[in-house]
């Protein structure tokens, strides 16, 4: 079989190939785009781990090319260094360093000193990690509690507001964490993210939708009241129900305002044990915080006017193939997958477990609310209610 000669893109098709990637295309579709395999779009993406490195520019006042040259020209003509210097507007002394550096008098090349000099200049700066290591052990610390960098930039920036040293960025952490060269941040915290994935993904990356099931009788979310639409009021939950291996199940429930989470163990999967479990979970909670509950079209919520009429909530349910109307739930459902896998069995965690996992995401900061935690933000409404 005919060997296929190695990959060069140029700068321009490099450019394109970050485009499509910030874009959200994957790289199989940026692949076909070149005629190439995806594979090599990854070659491309993957040493910066899928962070798009800064244009490089070059500095205000380093020799250009048509210096580089006049230099060449001066050396031929046998003119001194401080005449060069002269008729450029330069030091001798940046005459000299660029000629004993570059091969000499007799062997300065104009076009192999600016490449050159552009190659030297590639220096990556240390990042501010790197260099606050009291800064880099607090970042590790809440990687390890399973905070995203967002949540741990935030809750930096909220504890310490006027020590800048103190902080960092959010994209400071990701690129200590996917670019390797870096050094900063141990790999394995990546294993402490929500995504494990080895190079980062476009937030316009697609996602993948599972057809939901028919339900009877089901109030549309469009009959929501404006005030839940909003999150203004308190008491307005999303659910849904997360599987696990062995037919292991456990429902999952996120206040709209406060984004506060609870996690209910249920026996299966068949509307009789979901909805009696939730029923069980709505005792737990005052009356003003449990008004309405907003569910997929998942058919383990077909006897939804049991769940309405003893727990007397509204529940309503989100349109086909919607789950983005969702969206606390969904990401919640997203963070939960960092204490329990896909293809792990659900039925190991206990009601204690559940509620340990919560309280742990419970007590993680939000940027929605401004990094407060949503165990604090319960609090402030169960304050306001007492």
């Amino acid at each position: 079989m005919k060997q296929r000669r190695r990959i060069y893109y140029s700068a321009a098709q490099r450019a394109e190939i970050w485009d499509r990637w910030q874009a959200g295309e994957s790289m199989s579709s940026i692949g076909r785009r070149f005629d190439r395999e995806s594979s090599s779009v990854f070659s491309v993406i993957s040493p910066t781990g899928g962070i798009r490195p800064p244009v490089r520019r070059r500095a205000a006042r380093a020799l250009s090319l048509g210096e580089r040259e006049e230099i060449s020209r001066g050396l031929s003509a046998h003119c001194s260094l401080r005449r060069i210097a002269r008729q450029l507007g330069r030091a001798p002394s940046t005459i000299s360093r660029e000629i004993l550096r570059n091969g000499g008098s007799d062997g300065y090349r104009a076009t192999r000193s600016d490449q050159a000099a552009w190659d030297r200049a590639l220096r990556p700066k240390p990042c501010k990690l790197a260099c606050l290591p009291a800064l880099a052990r607090t970042v590790s610390g809440k990687l390890r509690r399973k905070w995203s960098p967002e949540q741990i930039a935030g809750w930096l920036k909220r504890a310490y507001p006027e020590e800048p040293q103190n902080q960092v960025s959010h994209e400071t952490i990701y690129r200590s964490l996917f670019i390797q060269a870096r050094g900063v941040l141990k790999k394995e915290l990546l294993e402490h993210l929500r995504a494990k994935r080895a190079i980062r993904r476009s937030r316009h990356a697609g996602l993948k939708r599972n057809g939901l099931g028919q339900i009877k009788d089901a109030v549309s979310i469009s009959e929501r009241p404006a005030s839940v639409e909003d999150r203004a009021v308190p008491g307005h939950w999303e659910g849904d129900l997360i599987g696990g291996a062995k037919n292991s199940y456990v429902a999952t429930l996120v206040e709209r305002h406060s984004r506060y989470v609870m996690l209910v163990k249920v026996a299966n999967k068949d509307t009789e044990s979901v909805v009696s479990a939730l029923i069980k979970q709505s005792r737990k909670l005052p009356g003003e915080l449990y008004q309405s509950l907003t569910w997929d079209r998942g058919k383990e919520l077909a006897d939804h006017k049991r769940l309405a009429l003893a727990a007397d909530v509204e529940v309503y349910f989100c349109d086909p193939r919607s789950p983005w109307q969702r969206g606390s739930n969904e990401n919640t459902n997203g963070l939960l997958r960092q204490y329990m896998p896909k293809g792990t069995g659900l039925s190991v965690h206990d009601a204690a477990g559940l509620d340990a996992i919560a309280a742990s995401l419970n007590g993680r900061p939000r940027k929605t609310l401004a990094y407060m935690t949503p165990s604090e933000k319960l609090t402030e409404l169960l304050a306001h209610t007492a």
